[in-house]
């Protein structure tokens, strides 16, 4: 391990390496190249430069090496046969000087042209750090956790919900439809598919003028708002006028593809906003599935909440993804850990989700600061949908009081029927 202290303002990003140069030169031509250096010396990299902008290597970890590389490098060709390829963590300091409150160069310094170096042939962004005096430079959350429950009305336990199925093909009226009896089952929390913004046949426009009215009505009968992420993605410009369009009628979230929208878009919508902004994450999986490149989630979910979003979806238990339950579970716990003072992430639970999770999940994470998404888990009960969020309220309530699933639902026809019928299935 190699460790060094330094005086200038400086956050630090931790990554796996795999190189085909011992660890502690590729962390060197990493630090160079996302910073002052380049892969040779040049007259203008004074030391007075390097002292103000030069990202330094501060620690140092070694792991067993490999004798395959994971990623193929044409550079590694051509310098020659290569027999081991050196593992390991290291740990680099950058200036916040050289960046500023400006996400797409922060991006462009922790993970941007180092992935492409020709020494490197495997490499993840594990981690961030951030001084709080520079955290504060970038919106954060407006709502998060609190905020949300306050616009929900929902409070000590998570926030039951589902998604609009099918994903696309329906009309306004449809949804409006299925809206109805969602809110007629008294349910926490509604969202749109991924897929779903403004097709020909339903457009954003239609959709929530079809909407807003069910949700009103029933907002009368419960005294609270149902909450209903209305997917908003496109353009800056679109998504400002749909955020207003959703505030004006009345609505209490709208929701954003972040991988597509991107760290501006997201920013620029949050420092508009006047709703909570609930953070899709499809496409993560191209990021992050393979184990030596891409990012980690605890790192990712750090820049989403430095961009002002305020869920963000974590995958499910015994879910039809490919991640493990306790990658899962540690992403939801890196949403609600504390970072540099911004305000923690609400995690969303989605995909295949019904009420058999519940004490898993809060055996796991120990908290109710979550939202819990059935599609089939609620829509498909076969006592209906009413039936089917009754079923999450009560294993959630369950689970919190830490009785057994199935002794609890002897006096509860909604779950005893969810255990018989999912569990079968």
């Amino acid at each position: 391990m190699v460790e060094t202290s330094h005086s200038r303002a400086e956050f630090t990003a931790r990554y796996f390496v795999e190189s085909s140069v011992p660890i502690s030169k590729a962390a060197e031509v990493i630090a160079g190249e996302q910073s002052s250096g380049t892969f040779l010396s040049l007259p203008g990299e004074t030391e007075a430069l390097k002292d103000r902008a030069r990202a330094r290597v501060t620690k140092v970890n070694s792991l067993p090496p490999v004798f395959e590389p994971s990623l193929h490098s044409a550079f590694v060709d051509r310098k020659g046969p290569v027999s081991l390829y050196y593992r390991g963590e290291i740990e680099i300091a950058f200036p916040v000087d050289n960046i500023g409150a400006n996400l797409p160069t922060l991006l462009s310094t922790i993970a941007g042209n180092l992935f492409e170096l020709g020494e490197v042939t495997g490499l993840r962004l594990l981690d961030i750090e951030f001084p709080e005096t520079y955290a504060r430079t970038f919106p954060g959350p407006r709502f998060g956790i609190e905020g949300t429950r306050r616009f929900a009305k929902v409070y000590d336990r998570p926030l039951i919900g589902t998604i609009i199925k099918p994903s696309i093909g329906l009309l306004p009226d449809q949804t409006a439809e299925i809206v109805d009896s969602l809110c007629s089952a008294d349910i926490d929390f509604i969202k749109d598919d991924e897929l779903l913004v403004d097709p020909a046949y339903a457009s954003f426009d239609d959709r929530l003028a079809a909407v807003m009215p069910v949700l009103h009505r029933h907002a009368d009968r419960l005294g609270r708002m149902p909450m209903y992420a209305i997917n908003i993605s496109g353009t800056i410009d679109e998504m400002l006028r749909r955020h207003d369009a959703v505030l004006a009628a009345g609505g209490t979230c709208v929701m954003v593809c972040v991988n597509w929208v991107g760290f501006a878009g997201v920013e620029h919508l949050r420092k508009n906003a006047q709703l909570p902004i609930h953070g899709h994450r499809n496409g993560w999986g191209a990021l992050t599935r393979s184990p030596q490149l891409g990012f980690s989630f605890a790192a990712y979910q750090k820049l989403w909440r430095l961009a002002g979003i305020d869920h963000l979806h974590v995958n499910g238990l015994r879910s039809k993804f490919w991640e493990p339950d306790e990658s899962v579970v540690d992403s939801a716990r890196s949403c609600l850990t504390p970072f540099a003072g911004v305000q923690p992430l609400m995690p969303v639970f989605s995909s295949g989700q019904w009420a058999s999770q519940a004490p898993d999940l809060f055996t796991m994470l120990r908290s109710v600061d979550l939202m819990h998404l059935a599609g089939g888990g609620i829509i498909g009960h076969p006592q209906g949908i009413a039936a089917g969020v009754a079923s999450m309220r009560e294993a959630w309530e369950a689970a919190v009081e830490g009785v057994d699933l199935t002794a609890y639902a002897q006096s509860r026809p909604a779950l005893r029927a969810a255990l018989s019928h999912f569990q079968a299935a």
